[in-house]
């Protein structure tokens, strides 16, 4: 039986192209959620980018005919702008909310024995939807198992005279065991669990041993494995995109930082350091801020100031150096920026921009929709390199999850891809306390 999804505004603004996402079966757009769209097509942000798509988009379908009795779509399907055709039966609803009307709608063609399925990104939406007795859904398209997500790790057992002769040979193929590039593998005696190694794969089936030079970057040492896997694929440049997944104080940003540093004024790889961070607030938000940009764009950035004052607290210089300077941290941080050696914008400004040859960080990408994500990384020119890293459990965009948001969806579907690297950080390494309230609270 032909379904029918009448589809709220937030799947709309989340996916510009998510009317042609349902196959060929019938999409219902709801008046009011025209509406809406008209409000959002004004902002200059990838709500209002997705807004403005989605109605040029609807006026394309208009010129091939009616879209009130339903216009064809490219996949078999049909689209409809459905308004209210009755009067409003009397309920407890207020329906001088958009969202009600929207609901109404989907409720009259379920009257009328549609096969009607009600998809919203609002769970307070889907919740009245299943209370009227409509059928509901998520927009599903561009979600992962978070369960099962890609975890850029794995162990496998294998016989010991394998791993004496990944030992003795720096090297070792065939295992037996389909690996991802650039996935750390490690190697466990299948006889004696405690004789192990440690590898990654390389092209091809080859699984080779970590460095040592990655020991110790900027001054700091990994703590766990997961870190040493993490300094692996950031500062090997032959990997483009790295994502960096872990709760909150397993060291994604100081690392990517570190990381950063190194490549760009010691191994001098990069001509430039851009860091980036969503401008979402934790809680209720602070309204106008005064100054100019960079000083309104100061305020959220001092997770980043954090990390830096870590990495340059022992006097390091600003150029990489290794003598120490008499300069405070606070002077060594404000050089990197005045010597154009970091530049830290807001997300807001990266669109439409060709970014060449930089060591880009994009910190909390776990608030940015695929699209978003997908936004990012094509900024990259020649020569660029962009780290991803966030915690997809801790999101502050109301209509994402740790399944829908981009940083997931990057990490799973770029996993074949050799020009790619990902881990997901397990343990916290900020302070004991912050390792039990990540866990435990």
């Amino acid at each position: 039986m032909t379904k029918t999804f009448v589809l709220d505004t937030n799947v709309l603004l989340h996916n510009a192209e998510s009317i042609e996402s349902f196959g060929d079966n019938t999409v219902v757009i709801p008046m009011a959620v025209i509406e809406e769209l008209d409000r959002f097509k004004t902002h200059n942000d990838e709500l209002g980018r997705n807004a403005r798509q989605v109605i040029r988009r609807l006026d394309a379908l208009r010129a091939k005919g009616s879209l009130r009795e339903g216009v064809p779509l490219g996949n078999g399907g049909t689209l409809t702008i459905a308004s209210i055709k009755e009067k409003i039966k009397e309920n407890d609803m207020d329906y001088e909310v958009s969202d009600n009307k929207i609901l109404y709608i989907a409720c009259q063609l379920h009257e009328k024995g549609d096969n009607v399925i009600f998809v919203s990104k609002d769970i307070n939406a889907r919740l009245k939807a299943d209370a009227l007795g409509l059928k509901v859904a998520d927009f599903e398209k561009q979600k992962v198992n978070i369960e099962e997500l890609y975890s850029g790790y794995c162990e496998i057992k294998v016989p010991g005279i394998l791993i004496d002769e990944f030992i003795r040979n720096q090297e070792v193929k065939d295992v037996g065991t389909k690996c991802y590039p650039n996935q750390f593998v490690m190697l466990r005696d299948e006889a004696n669990e405690g004789h192990t190694a440690l590898g990654y794969m390389t092209n091809g089936n080859t699984i080779r041993p970590l460095p040592s030079k990655h020991e110790q970057v900027w001054n700091i040492k990994p703590q766990n494995k997961e870190q040493r896997m993490a300094l692996q694929i950031l500062l090997d440049p032959a990997i483009q995109i790295v994502t960096l997944v872990g709760q909150a104080g397993t060291g994604k940003t100081l690392l990517a930082l570190a990381a950063g540093l190194q490549s760009t004024l010691r191994n001098h790889q990069y001509d430039h350091i851009l860091v980036s961070r969503p401008i979402i607030p934790m809680g209720h938000d602070l309204g106008f801020l005064p100054g100019g940009k960079e000083e309104k764009i100061s305020h959220w950035m001092y997770p980043i100031f954090d990390n830096l004052a870590y990495l340059l607290r022992d006097g390091t210089d600003a150029a990489g150096g290794k003598k120490k300077s008499k300069t405070t941290v606070h002077e060594r941080i404000n050089a990197l920026i005045r010597d154009n050696i970091m530049t830290l914008e807001a997300l807001t400004y990266i669109r439409g921009r060709s970014i060449p040859g930089q060591y880009v960080i994009i910190d909390e990408a776990q608030n940015l929709t695929p699209h978003e994500i997908k936004t990012v990384i094509t900024r990259a020119g020649a020569g660029t390199k962009m780290v991803l890293t966030g915690d997809p459990y801790q999101i502050d965009n109301p209509y994402l999850d740790a399944s829908s948001n981009g940083l997931t969806y990057a990490a799973e579907h770029l996993k074949e891809y050799a020009i790619h690297g990902h881990i997901t950080l397990r343990t916290s390494e900020r302070s004991t306390l912050a390792g039990i309230a990540a866990k435990y609270l």
